[in-house]
């Protein structure tokens, strides 16, 4: 009996060799792996299969000497999923997030990925995860651009001009070839210099780069406006987004955290999310009101569905839009708001296919775990 079990290391310069940033691949895959969820072939954890993951949240006044203290983004978390379809396999992502990172020339997040064998659990590969993610989560947002942005969309709103901006921007230029014009909303102007760098080198459609100073000037006249700004602790302290800075026919994704007024949510715009199971889980982990603790919109769709606001009809399933069950975009004045909730199922999408291609390229170590189990 054959006992031994490797698995394959990938370094994020193998990641890249391998793929990890083709993002025309990485859009097709999350519209594959969208409607795999809407199927219900995966399972993720807790007893309802759709939790987010598992979070170490840290105090806010600490009792004890070393311990981190609570801040915007500080904390740790484990993401496990397993995923049908094509992928047929079970994973986990993990990894610290601080903003004082940035100092230190790090990213915010440091993440790591193992997949393993849906059966035996042995592990298939352990790779580094920042690309997997920053990639997969800006897709999420072109494969709804695909599906629910105007056809004619030509500019483009980012506020928050870090990685995940820059992914999303990726994106939306994938699926949406007219869009010129880039507008960007960031905080300093090292970031907002290195989108404008990271823009003019990666790509070579957008022919007008803005630099706005307000919200209400990144907002108005876009086509399609995405937060992927870091949130901040406090819901009043969410960047706002007044309804009459907001294009007839724009497209608003939201990866991060915004503040509208509730009568505009509940009354006059459609309301779209990635993966309603999800946010149905997360109503469970977080008692009522969720928003403010998990900081993505959908959470404020389903605050809004447990004051009897709106019904649960009001909140569309984009595979449903995909999969043509409900109609995505039903006019040219029509504004869609649109929740991006990330999802390790996306994780194990996205990782797994760069693995595959990484397994047909030779690429990567292969390190081993044992030739025979010392107790089994």
């Amino acid at each position: 009996m054959d006992t031994r079990i490797k698995f394959l290391y990938l370094s994020e310069p193998d990641m890249i060799k391998a793929g990890v940033k083709n993002m025309d691949q990485c859009v097709e895959a999350m519209e594959d792996l969208l409607v795999t969820l809407n199927k219900g072939d995966y399972v993720m954890a807790g007893v309802n299969h759709n939790s987010h993951g598992a979070q170490v949240i840290f105090p806010d006044d600490p009792q004890f000497e070393g311990m981190p203290k609570n801040a915007d983004d500080r904390r740790f978390m484990a993401m496990p999923a397993y995923l049908g379809g094509k992928y047929q396999m079970a994973g986990m992502k993990w990894y610290g997030s601080n903003c004082e990172n940035k100092a230190s020339g790090l990213p915010r997040s440091i993440l790591m990925m193992m997949l393993n064998d849906k059966d035996t659990g042995a592990p298939l590969a352990l790779m580094s995860a920042n690309l997997v993610s920053c990639y997969r989560t800006g897709a999420i947002p072109g494969v709804g651009a695909k599906y629910l942005a105007g056809k004619d969309s030509e500019t483009v709103t980012i506020i928050g001009p870090g990685v995940m901006g820059r992914t999303c921007l990726l994106a939306f230029l994938s699926v949406c070839p007219k869009i010129t014009t880039v507008k960007v909303k960031g905080r300093g102007l090292r970031s907002l210099h290195a989108f404008e760098e990271f823009v003019k080198k990666e790509c070579p459609q957008i022919q007008q780069i803005i630099v706005c100073d307000s919200m209400e000037e990144a907002v108005k006249d876009s086509d399609i406006i995405c937060v992927t700004s870091t949130a901040p602790v406090k819901e009043i302290d969410f960047p706002y987004i007044a309804e009459d800075w907001v294009k007839k026919g724009a497209l608003i994704c939201l990866p991060s955290a915004a503040r509208f007024d509730d009568d505009f949510l509940i009354n006059r715009c459609k309301k779209v999310v990635d993966n309603y199971k999800l946010y149905e889980a997360w109503a469970e982990e977080f008692p009522y009101p969720s928003y403010e603790m998990v900081q993505i919109i959908g959470s404020k769709f389903t605050d809004y569905l447990h004051e009897g606001r709106i019904q649960r009809e009001d909140i569309v399933d984009i595979a449903d839009i995909i999969n043509k069950k409900h109609p995505g975009r039903e006019s040219d004045d029509e504004i869609i708001v649109y929740s991006v909730g990330g999802m390790p199922v996306e994780d194990i999408a996205w990782g797994g296919t760069v693995y595959r291609n990484a397994l047909k390229e030779g690429i990567g170590v292969e390190l081993p775990l044992w030739d025979q189990p010392d107790m089994a």
